[in-house]
């Protein structure tokens, strides 16, 4: 595809959005020990942003919509970079838990309104590519955004790492202002439709299974930097480069769970959660060896995003008639399980366990998840396999 300026801006609004909501997990100690705050109650404020998305979802996508698109992408970035500013600006940890939630509020919308925009710059063949060339800023900030703002906060204060982010989000505004077209509010469309097909059962069911693999995700990686510090005994620079090594897992991941979902969605999921139940497992035995646990943080990248667009389809096939919000809810969804994740992880830590049990708690969490997918096939009539079958890629 070739260079597209407003798919650029809306890329960087992705890339913003997945450094701010990542960021945190990496500078956890610093951001503790400067509060003076406990490592679980610091990793709340991940839990907050995840809970943030969730309900912000829903509620920028349902009063929004007769904003027009540029408008509204503008105002979105706008949320963000004031959310950023205010945890920049934070002196106490009530200050910086009420910074992430306003950050948190743009992130669904965000997302799924600039899909829409994204595939409406290009010709009908190429919206596949303009939306992945948008989600690409995501699974690049986890490879090049989450390291560097971790490297920043434990060379020159946490807060540096957001006042970085920040300044992402004032280019980001200019970006957007500068590149996308003046477009309408749609016209088509009803609220009440959407919030209909949400409350399918066979939506709902697909929403609880992104909520339950997110989770399996997050209960471990909230707490990665303690893990690799106090188990690893790694030093500031293998933490960052394992964060490196985790992003390029999550990017080559993406890609496969793209590739095989577009045979089976079903098998591409079942072979994933089992995949990442082995790989946490493992990991929660080789913690204290660099050499495994390197091998294993890129296996359980590739494993945790190869789940995303098995997930993102079986959303958008269950509510295909109105799938708006239902993929901004998946959003909201993958957040929840951030947010369960990483309290699990905390309770594990808060409970007196060592931190090997957290893999294991992240390991209980995707077993589940392939438990509820068996029972879902079982109780799934025969017929309906052929729906397996997409012809679409989608990535979160």
């Amino acid at each position: 595809m070739k260079i597209n300026p407003p798919l650029l801006a809306l890329a960087a609004g992705a890339f913003g959005i997945g450094v701010t909501e990542f960021a945190p997990m990496g500078l956890l100690p610093v951001i503790a020990t400067d509060l003076g705050v406990s490592i679980p109650a610091a990793g709340l404020l991940i839990s907050a942003y995840a809970i943030g998305v969730m309900l912000g979802a829903p509620l920028m996508t349902l009063t929004t919509g007769r904003l027009p698109r540029r408008t509204l992408l503008i105002g979105l970035a706008a949320i963000f970079t004031i959310g950023n500013l205010i945890a920049a600006l934070s002196t106490s940890y009530a200050m910086l838990l009420f910074a992430r939630i306003i950050t948190s509020l743009n992130h669904g919308a965000f997302f799924g309104v600039g899909s829409i925009v994204a595939a409406s710059l290009v010709p009908p063949q190429r919206q596949a590519g303009a939306v992945a060339a948008m989600f690409m800023g995501l699974t690049i900030a986890n490879v090049v955004g989450v390291p560097l703002a971790t490297w920043a906060g434990e060379v020159m204060g946490w807060r540096a790492a957001f006042w970085g982010i920040a300044a992402l989000g004032v280019l980001t505004i200019a970006a957007l202002r500068l590149t996308l077209p003046d477009m309408p509010a749609p016209t088509e469309g009803d609220a009440r439709s959407e919030l209909r097909v949400l409350m399918r059962g066979p939506v709902l069911a697909a929403l609880g299974l992104t909520v339950v693999g997110a989770s399996a995700m997050f209960t471990v990686f909230t707490y990665i930097t303690p893990i690799l510090r106090d188990q690893t005994h790694g030093s500031i620079g293998f933490v960052t480069a394992m964060l490196v090594l985790y992003g390029v897992g999550l990017t080559i991941g993406n890609w496969l769970g793209g590739r095989f979902a577009d045979r089976s969605v079903d098998r591409t999921l079942i072979v994933t959660l089992a995949a990442l139940t082995a790989i946490l497992i493992a990991f929660a035995f080789a913690m204290p060896f660099a050499g495994p646990t390197s091998v294993l943080i890129f296996l359980w990248g590739i494993a945790s995003f190869a789940l995303v667009p098995p997930l993102q389809v079986r959303v958008m096939s269950a509510a295909a008639d109105a799938p708006n919000l239902a993929s901004s809810m998946n959003i909201g969804a993958f957040n929840l399980g951030n947010a369960i994740g990483a309290a699990l992880g905390g309770a594990v830590i808060a409970a007196g366990l060592s931190l090997p049990f957290v893999a294991i708690a992240g390991a209980g969490a995707s077993s589940l998840g392939l438990i509820a997918l068996w029972l879902t096939l079982q109780a799934r009539p025969r017929h309906a396999g052929a729906a397996d079958r997409v012809e679409r890629r989608a990535t979160f």
